[in-house]
């Protein structure tokens, strides 16, 4: 396998690459449910000599196959959330030690030594259910920072804690938690960082990112909503400041396919279905075809509009028995 330090210090295009193809190599021999695709689509490993060349996997597999290629048994297996009838996605995490490098490089990359926050983390869904990445990242930055917590719906201690702390301040919410503590409460908050992290799960009408967003900042007193980007099928987090523009640590990369022809990568940054590098999924699959739709630009960051229709793409169901 490659070494996480090899993953988590890159610096530039040409090393980025470099690794991919290395990382791309191992996984096409290693990994059984890659492997079968890349053949079932016609490539040939050998052939692939530049970045743009790579097959990226339909997310889906997660749900139906063993998308793993680690060296020892995963230390655990990290599930998606999914409504009632749905198959989550499985993960295997071969080293939580990796996981928590990638994830902590990743946070204070954005915004600094995780020791001079603390982090309130609003995320009952996740909370109320095995398996959750998410859970697992925010009690191990929870425990860097040294100061927050979990809340579920106890909104009225959450405000009163958060007012009594003199630290510095990030409140991790779930979408619709956060629409609830802002219409029930609409606390002002005060040196703190409003961060969502996902959509609305259901439990409330889903509004475009920008009028949520603008909700949410009358209601806490915050000039702009900060948020996360991140999925069970990935290591990796990429981050937002503001205006749903994210940005990816430098062992991650979004690019952007045709909506209708999953095979047709875009060469220059544009809107299409987003696909992702995640270099430090290297214990599973590093080239990951999302479902999400959205867009890239010439810096690297990308904005997410949405799902794309019957999210089903062609060519998931190539290796789904």
């Amino acid at each position: 396998m490659i070494p996480s330090s090899d993953i988590f210090t890159i610096e530039h295009q040409a090393q980025f690459e470099a690794v991919a193809l290395q990382l791309f190599r191992l996984q096409a021999e290693r990994c059984a449910p890659y492997r079968e695709y890349i053949e079932r689509i016609g490539v040939d490993p050998a052939t692939v000599m530049h970045l743009g060349e790579i097959p990226f996997l339909p997310i889906s597999l997660f749900k139906h196959r063993e998308v793993y290629c680690g060296t020892t048994p995963p230390e655990v297996i990290f599930t998606s959330s999914a409504t009632t009838g749905m198959t989550p996605s499985r993960h295997p995490m071969q080293s939580l030690a990796h996981y928590e490098e990638a994830f902590t490089r990743a946070f204070e990359q954005f915004y600094g030594t995780a020791s001079q926050w603390s982090l309130y983390a609003l995320l009952p869904n996740y909370l109320s259910r095995k398996g959750s990445s998410l859970v697992y990242m925010a009690d191990r930055l929870i425990a860097a920072c040294g100061s927050g917590g979990f809340y579920l719906d106890q909104y009225e201690q959450l405000i009163a804690d958060m007012a009594a702390d003199p630290k510095p301040k990030i409140l991790l919410g779930v979408s619709y938690a956060l629409w609830e503590l802002a219409e029930r409460y609409a606390p002002k908050l005060h040196n703190t960082i409003v961060m969502e992290t996902g959509g609305m799960k259901g439990y409330r009408e889903e509004l475009p990112k920008e009028q949520f967003h603008a909700i949410l900042c009358e209601a806490f007193g915050v000039e702009e909503i900060h948020s996360e980007y991140g999925m069970a099928e990935l290591t990796s987090q990429a981050y937002s400041h503001g205006k749903n523009r994210f940005y990816t640590p430098s062992w991650m990369r979004v690019i952007t396919r045709d909506v209708n022809d999953p095979f047709m990568l875009h060469e220059e940054p544009m809107r299409g279905g987003l696909n992702i590098i995640d270099l430090a999924n290297s214990a599973s699959c590093a080239f990951i075809q999302t479902e999400d739709v959205g867009r890239t630009y010439a810096d690297g960051s990308f904005e997410i509009e949405g799902r794309i229709d019957h999210s089903e793409i062609r060519g998931c169901n190539l290796l789904v028995q």
